[in-house]
């Protein structure tokens, strides 16, 4: 099994970082490695999957409560219903006094959550505690035991850019189990894909050039001032990783939208894709030469 970086040194930060000093950090990795801009470059891909993987985990007060606690097993922590700061060794203990209203007055009862790996301990290899629940209480028990491993939960981080595409991401269950599961194009923030044994919920790692609206997409793309006056041709990045030329009309006022049909993001259902909107961001032409800045001073207030 391949070791698990640290998160905190993959995103740079030190272990007392604050949520904003995280989100800067992620959103300064993910402009230099973004796939989008470094195409075919697998180095770039691996590791912005490894920065986004970090901050999902790291931007989750949850997550990041049992990463701290648990490191690598933070996930399977979590698929056992550990709440953050319940840890602190094998044991887990709670105290409940008994008899009378609230319990009180009666005598004080302790409880103790033990994990599988604790009673193997206290039981020994040969059989296992499986086997001896199993010889008390019958196949009943065998039975919810393979019940509870259909409930493991786990999160699935991918680009804006893998949404497009589609794609697929292997997840290793709690003792050792890897199952696959697959992406598909178009997929939604927040979707539960299900294989047998895992409920995968889909979390969108927030893209550098585009925002997402659904299946549309928005980007903002530098005008000359020129252009935005008279009219002309100017490029636009697309989440295919190349670039669609489109016209602007002249007299076109900084913040303009721009639909180009099309080139948003694929239906998961099948239906037509979304639409790109090109935000219109004038640029002025600095430093002015002298004739611009005649020009300039001659128009009203």
């Amino acid at each position: 099994m391949a070791k698990t970086r640290d998160y905190y040194n993959v995103l740079g930060v030190p272990r007392t970082a604050t949520q904003k000093e995280i989100s800067s950090a992620f959103r300064k990795l993910a402009r230099k490695h973004h796939p989008d801009l470094n195409a075919g470059n697998k180095e770039a891909e691996a590791r912005f999957k490894e920065i986004s993987e970090a901050h999902e985990v790291l931007s989750d007060t949850k997550k990041r409560g049992l990463y701290d606690e648990f490191g690598e097993n933070w996930a399977s922590a979590q698929a056992a219903g550990v709440q953050p700061g319940q840890g602190g060794g094998p044991f887990r203990t709670s105290t409940r006094g008994s008899g009378g209203a609230g319990g009180a007055g009666g005598p004080r009862v302790e409880y103790r959550t033990v994990s599988p790996e604790d009673m193997e301990d206290l039981f020994g290899d040969s059989g296992g505690f499986g086997d001896i629940f199993g010889s008390i209480f019958g196949n009943a028990t065998r039975g919810r035991t393979r019940q509870q491993t259909i409930d493991v939960e786990a999160p699935i981080n991918v680009s804006l850019g893998e949404v497009y595409r589609g794609t697929s991401r292997t997840v290793e269950l709690p003792g050792g189990r890897r199952v696959e599961v697959n992406v598909p194009a178009g997929v939604k923030e927040g979707t539960i894909l299900r294989v047998p044994g895992l409920r995968a919920t889909v979390q969108v790692a927030p893209d550098p050039i585009f925002r997402r609206d659904g299946k549309d997409l928005h980007v903002v793309v530098p005008v000359p001032l020129h252009v935005a006056l008279g009219g002309g041709e100017v490029a636009a990045p697309t989440i295919k990783g190349t670039q669609v030329k489109f016209k602007v009309p002249p007299e076109t006022q900084n913040g303009v939208r721009i639909r180009l049909k099309g080139l948003g993001l694929p239906d998961p259902k099948g239906g037509p894709a979304g639409e790109m909107y090109a935000e219109v961001r004038v640029q002025l032409p600095v430093p002015m030469d002298e004739r611009t800045r005649e020009w300039a001073a001659q128009q009203p207030t």
